[in-house]
């Protein structure tokens, strides 16, 4: 968080579609993550050219494998009860 989103920004990321805080390239890109996180959701062709208009493809194949790598541990470190470091404790 030293040089990345602040405490606040990150205590409104549930609501960054009617926060303040987040950009509009931000807002694309947590669109795309919930697109491909949510059960029964997908990025469309219409997000993905939203998407185009911020980042290079490069940025796009990069920003779905670090979204694809969060979602495999959300699943993965569970099953092996792996529990949070405290490397970022938000209280």
């Amino acid at each position: 968080m030293r040089t990345g989103a602040s405490e606040e920004k990150i205590r409104q990321i549930e609501q960054w579609a009617d926060s303040t805080l987040f950009t509009e390239s931000e807002r694309v890109a947590l669109e795309v993550a919930e697109a491909m996180t949510i059960t029964g959701r997908r990025v469309t062709d219409e997000l993905f050219a939203r998407a185009r208009a911020h980042f290079s493809e490069a940025q796009i194949v990069e920003l779905a494998a670090a979204i694809a790598l969060e979602n495999f541990r959300s699943k993965f470190n569970p099953a092996l009860g792996i529990e949070a470091q405290g490397f970022c404790i938000i209280k």
